[in-house]
């Protein structure tokens, strides 16, 4: 296939499609990009793999910039990426510059979404060729480090650790596949359900339950309140707009890009990780910190530059290891998967095509975002007033249908999406990190696979710790988060127990 081959009408109308659908799934509170992908992931199958990368990128880059109109209008964050925005944004609002708040966010947005492109496009070759040189050995490791990592910047350390090798359990359940090196025995299976268990639980009917029936019952147990009016929303006032408020401000859009390209490369920790660092590295950096929380243009381009540079440093591990950067991409390997299709190392190698239309699908996201955005904020604006009452039901039932299409109509997947569903709206109410869990949910069966394979090849346990200076680089690493997450969990108990 020639360069750019795969461009077709539908390519770009569904990268556009897909960029509307996310940014009403940004601008409604409860809804998310993560939800917008999981909700039409199944659509995906029947397109293609470029065409469906192109329709859930679209949705992701979308939905993480949409979570900016709720936050400026009305103080809720859209998407968890959008917490700092709030602090400046709001307050704007409440000063009659509210328009010039989101169209500040707006090109913020651009810009850490180009520059997080521009990583991915550079570095994501290279890590692969280099972990390519990977034995079983540092990809188990790899794959610890990821859940280290998500635990150390969890709530709750301990909870996010365990909540990933939660995931990783109920990945093993069904049967220990000889081709795995395992002996073909039933494990973890209750009784009487080895045939319907037989293969485990199926990946995207959970993808789907975490992210989107999970989201349903715990809007339904709030109540799903009535949102703002038109007229509420109107008052934030139309003020004008002026490129001067970004001069000045290169340093900020710079160093916010790297800090959300850097958070999206580590695994699972999350937008809302890179705005509150940016917004905090912003607020430190400046010659008047004073005016942050009370209507700084600056702490808004921080928050909106970083957490949209989180995009193409998510997809980085995702495409050279194998290992999602955040919730999101984690949905994406179910789309992969659909196709038959096995990211990491060799992945851009093996499908050039594959990798030229995800860079350029980014690329047209983040233009059509912009536009849109941009010249429509107005009309977006507008998806805040409508009832959840209306929205939550159709959602549910495409949550079902996609189940139950998946794999071409097999009612267990229907039962799967309730029982995960239910299990994660408890799960959250008990502390558990769903991010966590799905990553170790998805990476788990590679996990076992390296693990036994290092043991057969080289025969006992050491071989982790003196297999090369790879795998001690990675021990390092593993004990660093460790650290960090302690010292962090010491500094949040002293600040309570100074504030009580």
């Amino acid at each position: 296939m020639e360069l750019f081959g795969f461009v077709t009408p539908l390519f770009v109308l569904l990268i556009a499609g897909g960029t509307a659908i996310g940014i009403v799934f940004g601008v409604i509170p409860g809804l998310t990009a993560t939800m917008a992908v999981a909700v039409c992931l199944p659509l995906t199958y029947s397109l293609g793999l470029e065409n469906g990368l192109a329709l859930l990128i679209g949705l992701y880059v979308g939905g993480i910039s949409g979570g900016v109109v709720p936050a400026i209008l009305i103080g809720i964050p859209g998407t968890p990426s959008s917490v700092a925005t709030t602090f400046d944004g709001f307050q704007m609002a409440r000063q009659g510059k509210g328009e010039q708040a989101m169209r500040i966010a707006i090109i913020g947005s651009l810009i850490g979404g180009l520059i997080s492109l521009a990583a991915l496009y550079l570095f994501t070759p290279w890590l692969a060729d280099f972990a390519i040189r990977f034995s079983y050995v540092e990809k188990f490791l790899i794959i610890l480090f990821a859940l280290t990592v998500m635990g150390a910047l969890s709530s709750d350390m301990l909870l996010g650790i365990f909540s990933g090798f939660l995931g990783i359990f109920v990945s093993l359940v069904g049967v220990y596949d000889v081709t795995d090196g395992g002996n073909g025995h039933f494990r973890l299976i209750p009784p009487g359900m080895e045939d319907i268990l037989y293969g485990g639980f199926a990946l995207l009917p959970v993808l789907i339950a975490l992210f989107g029936l999970t989201t349903v019952l715990e809007e339904a147990e709030i109540g799903m309140p009535k949102g703002p009016s038109v007229k509420e929303l109107e008052s934030g006032g139309r003020s004008k707009f002026s490129w001067s408020i970004f001069r000045g401000q290169t340093l900020n859009l710079i160093r916010s890009s790297g800090i959300g390209t850097f958070v999206g490369i580590l695994p699972g920790i999350g937008g809302s990780a890179a705005s509150i660092l940016a917004y905090t590295a912003a607020k430190t950096s400046s010659s008047h910190p004073e005016t942050f929380g009370k209507g700084e243009p600056a702490g808004v381009i921080a928050s909106e530059t970083s957490n949209n540079a989180l995009t193409g440093g998510a997809l980085v591990p995702l495409l050279s290891l194998g290992i999602p950067g955040d919730s999101t991409t984690a949905l994406l390997i179910g789309a992969f998967a659909l196709q038959g299709i096995q990211v990491g190392p060799l992945f851009i190698g093996q499908h050039p095509d594959t990798w030229n239309s995800m860079i350029l699908a980014m690329l047209l996201a983040n233009l059509a975002t912009f536009v849109m955005m941009y010249y429509a904020i107005r009309w977006f604006s507008l998806a805040v007033a409508i009832p959840k009452a209306i929205l939550y039901p159709v959602i549910l039932m495409m949550c079902v249908i996609g189940a139950y299409t998946i794999n071409y109509g097999i009612m267990f997947d229907v039962w799967t999406l309730l029982f995960f569903g239910v299990a994660g709206w408890i799960g959250v109410k008990l502390g558990l990190e769903v991010a966590p869990f799905i990553i170790g949910f998805i990476l788990g069966p590679s996990a076992e696979i390296y693990f036994v394979k290092s043991l057969e090849s080289f025969g006992d346990l050491t071989i982790f710790f003196t297999k090369s200076w790879i795998a001690a680089f990675l021990w390092l690493l593993i004990m660093a988060s460790i650290a960090v997450s302690v010292v962090i969990g010491r500094r949040q108990r002293a600040e309570k127990l100074a504030a009580g």
